[in-house]
């Protein structure tokens, strides 16, 4: 069983910061690339940052130079350092990783719960 637990959102003015959490626990094996996704009222769930097992990262135009996404591999966690938030940033944040639960099985994409980020005045 394996479980992605978010935390860290919350209630934001813009131009404020927040910096979201993702551990990974459970029957882990590996972990190989991370990402981070976002999905707002009536839109489509989309791709805000990705971290590669190596530590290559890539973000969503709408976000780059704002965000930061790192992780801590002895931890099993993702980050995502959110600065110079705006309103149209609200929305529900899931982690995704793509890990392996035992030696030779296939990889399999998991995701956490989703927490909530709202930037309002």
């Amino acid at each position: 069983q394996v479980q992605l637990v978010e935390s860290g959102g919350g209630l934001v003015q813009p131009g404020g910061s927040l910096r979201l959490s993702c551990a990974a626990s459970g029957s882990i094996f590996s972990i190989n690339s991370m990402a981070w996704y976002r999905q707002a009222p009536g839109k489509e769930r989309e791709l805000v940052a990705f971290i590669s097992s190596a530590g290559s990262t890539n973000y969503a135009g709408s976000v780059k130079g704002r965000f930061t996404v790192s992780r801590d591999n002895a931890k099993d966690t993702l980050y995502l350092q959110m600065n110079s938030l705006k309103p149209e940033d609200t929305a529900v944040y899931y982690c995704k990783a793509g890990l392996r639960t035992g030696w030779g099985t296939r990889e399999y994409d998991y995701w956490g719960q989703g927490t909530q980020v709202t930037v309002s005045s």
